[in-house]
C-alpha cells in the first residue's frame, strides 16, 4: 500500500467512525467529519497532507494512487 492509498483508506475510516461516534454518543462528533473532509480539500489544491509527509518520513513506499 502506498502513502496516496493509505491517506484515502485513513480519511474514509474516520468520516465512517466520526459518523458511528455521532450517531451512538454525540453530534459534536460531525465536525470530525468536517475537519477531514475540509483537509481533503484543501490538499486537492495545495498539494499538502499532514497524514502524507508523516507516511513518508514513517518509510510508505510512494506512489500514484491508481494503476
Amino acid at each position: 500500500m502506498n502513502v496516496d492509498r493509505f491517506v484515502f483508506a485513513f480519511a474514509g475510516a474516520m468520516v465512517l467512525v466520526s459518523i458511528l461516534l455521532a450517531h451512538f454518543f454525540s453530534p459534536w462528533w460531525l465536525l470530525l467529519t468536517a475537519f477531514v473532509g475540509l483537509n481533503l480539500f484543501q490538499a486537492a489544491f495545495t498539494g499538502f497532507c499532514p497524514l502524507a509527509i508523516i507516511l513518508k518520513k514513517a518509510g510508505v513506499p510512494t506512489g500514484q494512487a491508481f494503476r
